[in-house]
């Protein structure tokens, strides 16, 4: 199979669609303009490609080689982030506070490019029916693939794949490993309340900020000390509100924060755990709490058959090994119905500045990542044409899809 290079008039235009994207961003369940710019992106193309609007601010497009064989399905996330971005690059986002600081612009651009590859192909292409996924909202939970699944965007399925751009990854690597890839995500809300006060009179107050601090400290105990150290778990803080005024004690103070864990049992216990803990502390000092606890997103598993194809598409050169991540990604949601895998392409380079973590203002990609995402989309398309999975979506949990 012709791969893309680095010279390929394919990648120029996938350069080109990723810093357009990468300038005008848009927030999780807000990717109007997004999801219009790709669906015109596919109509141009040709008329091979059926394409749909079948959940919010999703796109999906079917390729059908008029004969008979698999149904593939390829997906990309395509929404951005509630962060001003300082990366310096000169495609910057033109949108205040949102940016695309986790590479799904690069995701949208590479599966957009491989179907135009795929297309162009379609005559050589082995039997069967390609779909391409462009999803909304993963950054948000629920998150869109459930709707997508909902919308009977996988029905007949032998494979999914999707990949994600990391950085913490040499460009030029690629990894794809059965088994656990990715954590379960759930997410909490705590509102510590009391009777707030004057700063320079505490006594006569409950002060909110240091309980809930002490609810923060505490939470750490729930991972050190109350889950086996043998099963990964992860309980984070990421949000801290209280007060306006530096001589006044709020009468309310929020935080919130996301929950990770691979095995069910320990995803389980560990909302009551965090419960104990904030109603200890708040009676303790006499304050009151809410607690709201949501699941989110299952744990990425990837099928054992579905990786060795996608292992052997990326070839030993390109191929590395990685431990599994407490990151999470609602590709899940389409694991949970049909057999598939989720890889990391690497992005990462000292040359490119390249250097900085995915959510960082600074987050860059090295983006001669982007070739690498094309050419394993079409080559994993290409090989799950060529040979039906043994693992039929009936061997994996299967649940009747809502409305349909």
């Amino acid at each position: 199979m012709g791969h893309v290079t680095a010279g390929g008039p394919v990648l120029g235009q996938v350069v080109e669609w990723r810093r357009h994207l990468h300038r005008h961003p848009e927030l999780s369940f807000h990717e109007h303009e997004t999801a219009a710019y790709v669906a015109a992106a596919l109509a141009g193309f040709g008329d091979a490609l059926e394409i749909e609007r079948p959940a919010c601010n999703s796109v999906v497009a079917r390729l059908d080689t008029g004969r008979a064989g698999p149904v593939v399905v390829l997906r990309a996330d395509i929404d951005a982030l509630p962060i001003t971005e300082e990366s310096g690059v000169e495609f910057a986002s033109e949108r205040p506070g949102v940016m695309h600081a986790c590479g799904h612009d690069g995701h949208t651009a590479m599966l957009l490019g491989a179907a135009r590859l795929l297309v162009e192909r379609r005559e050589r292409l082995p039997g069967g029916e390609l779909r391409f996924l462009f999803q909304p909202a993963e950054e948000v939970a629920p998150g869109g693939a459930r709707a997508l699944v909902a919308a009977g965007a996988v029905d007949g399925a032998d494979l999914v794949y999707g990949c994600h751009l990391w950085t913490p990854l040499e460009v030029g690597k690629v990894s794809a490993m059965p088994g656990r890839f990715m954590a379960a995500a759930d997410f909490f809300r705590i509102v510590v309340s009391g009777p707030g006060g004057h700063g320079g009179l505490p006594h006569a107050a409950t002060d909110t900020v240091a309980i809930a601090a002490q609810v923060v400290t505490n939470l750490q105990h729930v991972v050190a000390r109350r889950t086996d150290p043998l099963e990964p778990a992860v309980v984070t803080v990421g949000a801290f509100h209280a007060g306006d005024a530096p001589n006044v004690i709020p009468g309310v103070a929020e935080l919130a924060g996301t929950v990770r864990s691979f095995d069910p049992g320990v995803r389980e216990r560990l909302p009551g755990l965090i419960e104990g803990v904030v109603r200890g502390v708040t009676s303790a000092h006499g304050a009151g709490y809410e607690l709201d606890y949501q699941h989110g997103y299952e744990p990425v598993v990837n099928d054992e058959r579905a990786t060795a194809l996608v292992r052997a598409a990326i070839g030993p050169d390109a191929l590395t090994d990685i431990a599994p991540i407490m990151g999470a990604d609602d590709f899940s949601a389409y694991l949970a119905r049909v057999p598939g895998t989720y890889a990391f392409v690497g992005a990462g380079s000292e040359e490119a500045g390249a250097t900085y973590p995915h959510h960082h203002p600074r987050f860059r990609i090295d983006e001669r990542a982007l070739a690498t995402g094309v050419r394993l989309h079409v080559d994993v398309a290409t090989r799950a044409l060529a040979q039906r999975p043994a693992c039929k979506p009936a061997c994996v949990r299967k649940e009747p899809a809502a409305g349909r």
